[in-house]
């Protein structure tokens, strides 16, 4: 019975009237959890911004080529993914393990739904460890609590912001929030960033996330490259720095997208 409690405290906090970004980004990205409220949302964002759905499905793509490269090349074995949003193929636990199967895996998500699928993601390889935790981006130090229960903050670390940033409307609180993060862990941990811009989208994606702030929730911001690298201060970017994440260790005649992606190395 303690089991389900947490799934079904979770349930009765999900609500299926207001559009919520993790659904639909679900929907966008071909999934299966998400309400009419959220696919009537999702199609109206796409018509004022067509390209959305590329930019989620290149966001997704990032993440596959960030763990492998840093899981396989670089060797980094642990992975804290905040704002990990709803389960699809290819999560971070999947990609990690089945390249280093010794891989530690923490998911942090605050979203209702996500909480209530946590069971999908906490099925990880038998040598390395998968958890989630329930917790709040605006609070990092809750987040470093927990993940310490899984992760060594002694040995290099991924921390992963794929889309998350965005919701924190303050920059120099966002900007905080990454500082606290990349001063819990050692040289030799790794920042992984993704985020909107109108710097790349035009007026349609300007007009598609004001509708959104009207029509859905959590609120989100767009931010200019000037703001993006900001995040970044005092790392080491890896090659080829802050570019759309679509061309991100990729071909560069990729389509791009309005979401920057870059990765930094802390010295």
């Amino acid at each position: 019975m303690s089991d389900r409690r947490p799934q079904e405290a979770a349930a009765a906090r999900i609500r299926i009237d207001v559009a919520h970004n993790a659904r639909v980004w679900n929907y966008w990205l071909g999934g299966e959890d998400h309400y009419p409220v959220d696919r009537a949302v999702g199609d109206r964002v796409t018509g004022m911004y067509p390209g959305i759905g590329e930019v989620a499905r290149a966001d997704r793509a990032f993440l596959g080529r960030v763990v492998r490269h840093l899981a396989g090349d670089v060797g980094v074995d642990q992975f804290l993914d905040i704002g990990t949003g709803l389960p699809t193929a290819d999560n971070t636990h999947e990609i990690a393990q089945h390249t280093a199967p010794h891989a530690r895996v923490v998911y942090v998500d605050n979203d209702p739904i996500v909480l209530a699928h946590a069971r999908v993601l906490l099925s990880g390889s038998l040598e390395g460890a998968t958890e989630y935790v329930d917790a709040d981006v605006h609070d990092p130090e809750r987040i470093l609590k927990a993940a310490r229960h899984t992760l060594d903050l002694g040995r290099p670390v991924v921390v992963m912001m794929l889309g998350i940033l965005n919701f924190v409307l303050d920059t120099e609180e966002a900007r905080s929030i990454v500082r606290t993060l990349m001063a819990a862990v050692p040289s030799g941990s790794h920042l992984a960033l993704t985020h909107p811009t109108l710097e790349l989208g035009g007026e349609g994606n300007e007009a598609a996330m004001r509708f959104w702030n009207e029509n859905a929730t959590p609120p989100i911001t767009a931010r200019s490259r000037a703001e993006f690298a900001s995040f970044l201060d005092g790392l080491e970017l890896l090659e080829p720095g802050i570019v759309p994440c679509s061309r991100w260790r990729t071909n560069p005649r990729e389509p791009e997208v309005a979401q920057f992606g870059a990765v930094g190395r802390k010295p």
